[in-house]
C-alpha cells in the first residue's frame, strides 16, 4: 500500500475508531440516566463498530510494518488471531444486551425513557452520517474496497439508531397519549439493536475465518490482470503473476521482462506504470509489486511487439 493511500486509510479508520468510541459513551451514559433499554443498546452497537474498527485498522498497520514476503507467506496467517477475540467480543456485547432486553420485556415497562434521550440519538445520526459520507467518498477517490466497506459500517450503524428511535418515540407517545403498552417499544427496539450486533459480530468471524487462508485468485481471474499488463508498451512478456485475495483487496505479485538495453532507471519507471495501470483498471487491487527482468529470448516472443524496439536502448516511449 503506497504512502498515501496507507495513510490516508489511516486516517480515515482511526477517526471511526474516536468517533465510534465516543458515541459509544455518549450514548451509554444518556442511556443509563434516561433509562432507555434502546439507547443502551445503540451504545453497544457503537461499541461494536469501534471493535470492528479497531481490527481494520490492527490489520492496516501490520501490512505496513511487516516485509512482503514475510507478510504473504506466515505472518498474514497470525493476523486473524487478534479479529478473532474482537468478534468474540461483539457476539458477547450483542448477547448481553440481547438478555437484557429480554428481561426488561418480562419484568414489564412502567415508564417511557427520559425526553433528553433523543438529543444523544441526534447526535448519533448526525455524527455517522458524516463519517459515512467521508469515508465513502475517500473510498471512491483511492478506488479502496475496503474504505468504501468500512463506509457502509458506518450506514449500518445508522439503521440501528434509527430503530433505538422509533423505539423510543414510540415508548415516548405511549406517555403522553395514555398507552401503557407503548413502554414496551423501548426494550424491543433494544433486541432488534441486539439481533443486528450479533449479526455483525457473526459475520464479522466469518470474514475473519474465511481471510485467514491465502486465497489465490482463478486462473480466468488472473488472466484479466496479465491482458492489461501484457499490451502496455515496453513489456515484453509477464512471465508470472501471482494475485491473493487479503480481506476485501487483491494484492498482485507479477513479474515482467523488458528490453535487456534498458536502464536501470527505466525499469524502475516502467514498473511505476504498470502499479498505476492495474490500480486504475481494478478498483479491488489495493497493492502490486512489481518484479523487472531483462527479456530472455529463449521465452516465446510478445506478438504484438515492434520488434525494430529490440534495436532502440529505451522502453519508455
Amino acid at each position: 500500500m503506497n504512502d498515501e493511500r496507507f495513510r490516508k486509510t489511516k486516517l480515515a479508520v482511526g477517526l471511526g475508531i474516536a468517533g465510534n468510541i465516543a458515541l459509544a459513551c455518549l450514548k451509554g451514559i444518556v442511556g443509563f440516566a434516561a433509562q432507555s433499554s434502546a439507547l443502551l443498546a445503540d451504545a453497544a452497537r457503537s461499541t461494536s463498530d469501534a471493535v470492528r474498527s479497531i481490527a481494520i485498522f490492527m490489520n492496516i498497520q501490520t501490512q505496513a510494518m511487516l516485509p512482503d514476503e514475510a507478510f504473504s507467506k506466515s505472518e498474514g496467517k497470525k493476523l486473524p488471531v487478534s479479529t478473532i477475540l474482537l468478534s468474540l467480543i461483539m457476539l458477547v456485547l450483542g448477547v448481553e444486551m440481547g438478555l437484557s432486553a429480554m428481561k426488561s420485556l418480562w419484568a414489564g415497562v412502567e415508564h417511557a425513557p427520559r425526553i433528553y434521550a433523543f438529543a444523544a440519538i441526534a447526535v448519533s445520526l448526525v455524527v455517522k452520517e458524516i463519517f459515512h459520507q467521508y469515508t465513502y467518498k475517500l473510498g471512491k477517490r483511492l478506488h479502496d474496497q475496503g474504505i468504501i466497506t468500512n463506509a457502509r459500517g458506518h450506514r449500518f450503524d445508522i439503521y440501528s439508531s434509527i430503530v433505538a428511535l422509533i423505539g423510543m418515540a414510540s415508548a415516548q407517545m405511549g406517555h403522553f397519549k395514555g398507552l401503557s403498552f407503548l413502554y414496551y417499544m423501548d426494550p424491543l427496539a433494544a433486541l432488534v439493536v441486539s439481533v443486528l450486533v450479533l449479526r455483525s459480530g457473526i459475520k464479522f468471524m466469518k470474514d475473519t475465518l474465511h481471510n485467514n487462508n491465502d486465497h489465490v485468485l482463478q486462473q480466468e481471474d488472473a488472466a484479466d490482470l496479465i491482458a492489461a499488463v501484457q499490451v502496455m508498451k515496453g513489456v515484453i512478456t509477464v512471465d508470472d503473476l501471482k494475485a491473493r485475495e487479503q480481506g476485501h483487496y487483491v494484492v498482485v505479485d507479477i513479474k515482467i521482462s523488458v528490453n535487456p538495453r534498458a536502464s536501470v532507471w527505466e525499469g524502475h519507471e516502467l514498473s511505476k506504470k504498470v502499479k498505476q495501470q492495474l490500480m486504475k483498471r481494478f478498483q479491488h487491487v489495493s497493492d502490486v509489486y512489481v518484479h523487472v527482468a531483462p527479456y530472455d529470448a529463449g521465452f516465446p516472443y510478445k506478438h504484438d511487439v515492434d520488434t525494430e524496439q529490440q534495436d532502440f536502448p529505451s522502453v519508455i516511449h
